[in-house]
């Protein structure tokens, strides 16, 4: 699995709308209804196993960076969204600072090792500034995949 096997472009919002944390990641939950990813039915369970998770401590890592997740039973396999923001987003951060990329990503309940996997991807993918960079200056939906799929490890 490499993070760009996670995403398509239905599952990533270039200019979030949101300007703060519980916002945003409704925002992206909201996204994956759309997608197909999550039934309609099951938005506000999943919705409540992402806010129960942040809740105990912010997912916004750092450097602009926020990765809110949670494991649930509504979900068969891994899903994910991406969002950014160009204004920031007030994420409650472990720097204070703002947040300019969010994964969101959701397991399925009991998959503990892979959960843990899949956060430490993610945090090591947007560790790096080059990818930052290119997406943030990525144009649309395609252009934020393809920085996914050329720079995602390979595993």
């Amino acid at each position: 699995m490499t993070l760009a096997n996670l995403l398509s472009e239905s599952q990533i919002v270039p200019s979030m709308v949101s300007g703060e944390r519980w916002e945003a990641i409704a925002e992206l939950v909201d996204c994956l209804v759309k997608a197909g990813k999550i039934d309609q039915k099951d938005r506000d369970n999943v919705l409540d196993s992402i806010r129960q998770r942040e809740e105990t401590m912010s997912t916004g890592i750092g450097f602009g960076i926020a990765i809110p997740h949670a494991s649930s039973d509504k979900v068969d396999e891994v899903i994910a969204a991406f969002g950014r923001s160009v204004k920031g987003i007030q994420f409650d951060s472990l720097d204070g600072q703002p947040v300019f990329f969010i994964v969101l990503f959701v397991v399925p309940k009991d998959q503990f090792q892979t959960h843990l996997r899949t956060l430490a991807a993610i945090a090591k993918f947007l560790n790096d500034k080059a990818v930052r960079d290119d997406l943030a200056n990525a144009a649309n939906q395609a252009a934020i995949l393809r920085v996914f799929e050329s720079r995602s490890p390979r595993g």
